[in-house]
């Protein structure tokens, strides 16, 4: 007797969508300083940890089960603290925090603990994932993420001395108007 072949994951369909999409929003959500020039990089990292984390309590409400609520806001508000001692504790907090969501988003993928969410979590772990790769890489380069150094090192980094003079310039108008 033949079996019938067991489907992929989710229910047949490929993650390459939802993992390349992954690639490309991990690396938007990477260069999202660049777009919040006036905070600190680390502000708007751990902002973002926080709203990606948050994400979840909306499916939960969609789930409308209230055990999944009460869980997912629960693992959020872990993921709010991490994310807020990140924003003047060291950069690692951060690298930790994207780490560890991407370990839930496979915990939530291999248990499909929210129901009608087969795409996001693989999309999501990659975010994590990139985001987290590429502040290591970052961070072993001697990147501040405090600071308006940021911009000087990132801009020696990547031989880019407009970095170095345009958005500090930028920064010290802001902070004099």
């Amino acid at each position: 007797m033949t079996r019938a072949p067991t489907p992929g994951p989710p229910a047949g369909r490929s993650l390459r969508a939802p993992v390349l999409w992954g690639v490309v929003f991990g690396g938007l959500q990477a260069a999202s300083p660049l777009g919040f020039w006036w905070l600190a990089p680390a502000t708007v990292y751990a902002l973002s940890l926080t709203l990606i984390a948050a994400v979840y309590i909306g499916f939960a409400v969609a789930d409308g089960r209230p055990a999944v609520i009460a869980v997912e806001a629960g693992i959020a508000a872990v993921f709010v603290v991490v994310a807020a001692a990140g924003v003047t504790g060291p950069a690692w907090l951060l690298v930790a925090g994207l780490t560890g969501h991407g370990f839930k988003d496979l915990w939530q993928h291999r248990r499909h603990y929210v129901a009608n969410t087969p795409w996001w979590p693989p999309f999501c772990l990659v975010v994590d994932w990139v985001v987290a790769a590429i502040l290591v890489v970052l961070i072993a380069a001697g990147v501040d993420f405090h600071h308006e150094k940021f911009w000087t090192r990132l801009g020696d980094l990547f031989g880019a001395p407009q970095l170095n003079v345009g958005v500090p310039w930028v920064l010290g108008a802001w902070r004099r108007w």
